[in-house]
């Protein structure tokens, strides 16, 4: 456990505290312990509280409860933690008629000493709790301990140093060069006593050495005006810069102190003025801010920096607004979007639409919408190309590109598609991307990192045939932009509200006592030929649930049951994609079981084959107690009867539907590949 001297380092507060912040001096506040699972006990030496119970079977879970907070504007929720040995920490975000708890932060790696956890909470209209989860883990010893929370009107990179925890600010520790925490009595340097940071070039053993301030990661979007103020002396013999860091440890430049001549500032010891700066700051994605000096001398003079600010305001008014990526998100039920092809290729992409069946695959959105087809057979000709521009964004900013893309045909082998960007009036064309899975019939996900280094850039989506005996009929759908690395946009902790399988069964569980076989973990196509799907609907590589009959009698039911959910007195939405191939589909069902009937409740049902697409269902319900959803598969009369489940999303409100009018379907018959099974828009 801590000693009383590191918790005595950061035990002042000055600023006034919010509801919902406590410093469990004496008490835990209104905060307390949900009854469910192990307390939160208050240290009364140490003014902290912890779990540190030993674990004994599966109990080695805390929920502390928060009270209500009302809050309008933008705040920072700031904690003091500790967790060692295999235990974890997480901050959830509780609102009335959400199913779930949303995430907002999470850490599982042990520490000696305490540490700040900065999270900022956006504009929101209706009272939340936060939720504080702590898990000790199998680790003998393994305890989590939270000595203060705050909550304050503010951005968590906002500080003005006053406090001794530096507003979740580090120093990157260096052997010589450090950033320090300075205190004034002087009402030049701070209108009155306060702290503030600096740097003495004094401490400089080389020219190499630099002192890097690190300001907490922001958890969401951010754009506006950074402000700040820096006193430095000896100027011209030291570099004084601010950058922004990504998660990947990638830097950007945001802003450079000008030369002392630029400044029309009198430097010398005695003048101490105050220099204000004003940045304009676009944060789409986690960064940190990094005040990075660098001397190259050890009478470089020194730097001090203080109050710094922010405002969803821009700086300049004329300042470009952060470049919105969703003008290129399309999944073609509408329409093109904002794509467009030229008139000199032939033939173009073209949208089509196919009503479920068991030979043609349709859409990946729904598995009866509209996608984008290539290479159709009404067409094919040797060495043609098919262009498809997406709008132009913007250069010098990482993007990540998803899209899906199926071989639609059973003949060819080429690589029929390619991605590519294209810089406007240049002839340049940079590939970024080419296909390389052959599955046919399977949406297949493609996720890349791009970024343009000229000033604007379109992708373009390239099809093309080099003879008319190893054309592939292609389709496109679901493209989607947004900023930053895929890899940093790829979320980390576990979403209970949106289940891919991916990580696992996400909280769902067997039913062990109501059914007589289980869900099955699968990946590619199940066992048995001419049944269930070739791939997954997450990304055609990835995992789905199935039930496979070759192992169950007619009539053997499997059940799966999800985790507990918060009754609401709001209409709650359940979507889920399922596969129903087979020549002896049986039935899949959803309940909901409350525990306080004799039956479950059937919320959605469907029996028989419904083709080899994975069909979307919206299922609207609404119960205000603690409930579960069952997805019960029934086994049909012969081993042709798999089922499978995957990309289960709990949602609050009721489901937001495609409209079907604009969605036409023709009737198949017979065993028909040709590209006239489809309707073409």
């Amino acid at each position: 456990m801590l000693s009383f001297y590191l918790l005595s380092l950061i035990v002042t507060a000055k600023a006034e505290l919010l509801p919902g912040s406590c410093s469990f001096q004496d008490s835990k506040c209104d905060y307390v312990s949900d009854p469910e699972f192990l307390s939160w006990t208050l240290n009364p030496s140490g003014h902290f509280i912890t779990v540190e119970e030993p674990v004994q079977e599966d109990q080695g879970k805390a929920v502390l409860l928060g009270p209500d907070v009302e809050q309008q504007d933008w705040s920072c929720f700031r904690m003091v933690y500790q967790v060692t040995g295999s235990a974890s920490l997480q901050v959830q975000k509780r609102t009335d008629g959400e199913s779930f708890d949303q995430v907002l932060w999470t850490t599982q790696n042990p520490s000696e000493s305490w540490l700040i956890a900065s999270i900022d909470l956006q504009n929101s209209t209706e009272t939340f709790k936060i939720v504080i989860e702590g898990k000790l883990g199998e680790e003998q010893g393994s305890s989590v301990s939270i000595f203060e929370i705050k909550i304050s009107d503010k951005y968590c990179i906002e500080c003005n140093f006053e406090e001794d925890h530096l507003c979740g600010y580090t120093n990157k520790q260096n052997r010589y060069m450090n950033w320090r925490v300075g205190k004034s009595d002087d009402a030049a340097v701070n209108e009155g006593t306060g702290q503030y940071m600096y740097v003495d070039s004094a401490d400089a053993k080389s020219f190499q050495e630099v002192a890097k301030l690190m300001s907490p990661m922001t958890t969401v979007p951010m754009s506006g005006c950074l402000s700040f103020q820096y006193q430095q002396y000896h100027a011209g013999d030291h570099l004084f810069t601010l950058f922004s860091r990504d998660q990947t440890g990638q830097y950007q430049e945001l802003w450079r102190a000008d030369l002392p001549e630029n400044n029309n500032v009198n430097w010398s010891p005695e003048t101490k003025v105050w220099i204000p700066v004003q940045v304009d700051l676009k944060a789409p994605y986690p960064i940190e801010l990094v005040f990075e000096v660098a001397f190259n001398s050890a009478h470089g003079g020194y730097m001090i920096l203080d109050d710094i600010s922010f405002s969803p305001e821009f700086c300049n008014a004329g300042t470009e607004p952060t470049f919105d990526p969703s003008v290129a998100n399309c999944d073609f039920e509408s329409g093109y979007c904002q794509y467009v092809q030229t008139q000199i290729d032939s033939p173009l992409w073209r949208r089509v639409s196919v009503r479920p069946n068991i030979y043609t695959a349709g859409d990946h959105t729904t598995g009866a919408g509209s996608f984008l087809l290539a290479n159709s057979r009404f067409s094919l000709q040797s060495g043609y190309v098919s262009r498809l521009f997406g709008p132009p964004m913007p250069g010098n900013q990482k993007y990540c590109l998803k899209f899906f893309y199926s071989l639609q045909s059973l003949i060819g082998t080429d690589q029929v598609l390619s991605a590519y960007l294209y810089y406007g009036d240049s002839i340049k064309q940079e590939q970024i991307w080419t296909q390389n899975y052959k599955i046919k019939n399977v949406w297949i996900a493609v996720e890349l990192t791009i970024q343009s280094s000229q000033k604007n850039a379109q992708v373009v989506f390239i099809s093309t045939c080099k003879n008319i005996w190893s054309c592939v009929s292609v389709g496109l759908d679901d493209i989607k932009v947004t900023l930053g690395d895929c890899a940093l946009l790829a979320s980390s902790v576990s979403n209970l509200s949106h289940c891919d399988f991916e990580a696992g069964l996400c909280g769902f569980t067997q039913d062990k006592e109501g059914d007589s076989s289980d869900w099955m973990l699968a990946r590619g196509p199940t066992p048995t030929s001419y049944t269930g799907p070739r791939g997954d609907h997450t990304t055609g590589v990835g995992h789905y649930l199935h039930i496979e009959a070759s192992v169950m009698l007619p009539g053997h039911k499997a059940r799966l049951l999800s985790s507990s959910l918060r009754g609401s007195r709001e209409t709650q939405c359940l979507q889920f994609y399922y596969h129903m191939y087979g020549s002896g589909i049986g039935q899949l069902s959803v309940y909901l079981q409350t525990g306080q009937e004799n039956q479950d409740k059937l919320l959605w049902m469907s029996d028989g084959e419904q083709g080899i697409s994975w069909l979307r269902a919206s299922v609207n319900y609404q119960y205000d107690q603690q409930h579960q959803i069952v997805f019960e598969a029934t086994r049909g009369a012969s081993v042709r009867s798999d089922i499978a489940i995957d990309d289960i999303v709990f949602e609050r409100g009721p489901c937001r539907e495609y409209a079907d009018d604009h969605i036409p379907h023709l009737h198949l018959s017979g065993n028909n590949n040709d590209i006239q099974s489809v309707n073409f828009k």
